[in-house]
């Protein structure tokens, strides 16, 4: 369980302070998929990083579990996430100097009692799991976006965690990448019963998770919830809209494809 309480947190500059989250409240149960939606600017990847507790706001209750985020230092802060979180970037953040299957397996070489032997292992079962054992060996300047996602998304995965937390995990991706993606999330989600937590600019995702949470100007102003509707069906509708999307865009278009 995720809850925010009256959570207020700022930037400052030299001539000003620009108020980016404005006393954000919400809980958020195990399980749930929620989607966080808003115009770019509205506070929408600073609310997902004080949630993963990799920044702090300036006033107010960041608890998951029970654990306040907010008064735990930032060892503490690691070990949660490396026992409990996934957070995945949107510019991937993968290191450049390690291969794919070492990516994937940085959650367990800063925290884990498996050996290296065991770390590779695991991390080899998850790349299996999206599809990219094959490009275990390569390094991210020999992967293209969508693959770089994929290896994003396994590295979320590895820690076998309770909440994973994505910011626009299908940004710049063209659809076939970008379904692949989102069924990844959905069966993590759906079948496994973790927490999803998704910042998106893309309806057609919004409509898969169950509650929206709508953003502007460093406020909450919308919480709802979807429709329930089958998992598949939803992934079948996306990939045809965005099949129709990338028919409609000009040769000029800049996509991520494989």
């Amino acid at each position: 369980m995720l809850e925010f309480k009256n959570v207020f947190k700022s930037f400052h500059n030299e001539s000003e302070t620009i108020d980016v989250l404005k006393n954000i409240s919400f809980r958020i149960e195990t399980g749930e998929f929620v989607a966080i939606i808003g115009p770019s600017g509205s506070g929408k990847s600073t609310l997902l990083g004080v949630a993963a507790g990799l920044d702090k706001p300036d006033i107010g209750v960041v608890a998951l579990d029970g654990t306040d985020l907010t008064k735990e230092n930032e060892s503490n802060l690691a070990d949660l996430r490396a026992d409990r979180i996934g957070f995945i970037f949107q510019n991937f953040q993968l290191l450049p100097g390690l291969n794919a299957i070492e990516n994937v397996g940085i959650p367990l070489y800063l925290k884990s009692s498996l050996s290296e032997a065991e770390i590779l292992k695991k991390s080899e079962k998850i790349l299996e799991s999206v599809s990219m054992s094959h490009r275990a060996t390569h390094f991210p300047k020999q992967l293209s976006g969508g693959e770089e996602q994929r290896i994003a998304i396994a590295r979320s995965f590895v820690n076998d965690p309770k909440i994973i937390f994505a910011d626009e995990p299908t940004a710049n991706l063209d659809f076939k990448n970008s379904k692949t993606v989102l069924d990844l999330l959905l069966y993590r989600n759906k079948e496994q019963g973790t927490t999803l937590v998704v910042v998106t600019h893309d309806p057609d995702v919004a409509k898969l998770a169950d509650r929206v949470l709508e953003m502007k100007d460093g406020e909450i102003i919308s919480d709802s919830r979807n429709k329930k509707q089958s998992t598949s069906s939803s992934s079948k509708n996306l990939t045809a809209k965005k099949t129709t999307k990338q028919k409609k865009t000009t040769n000029g278009s800049k996509q991520v494809s494989r």
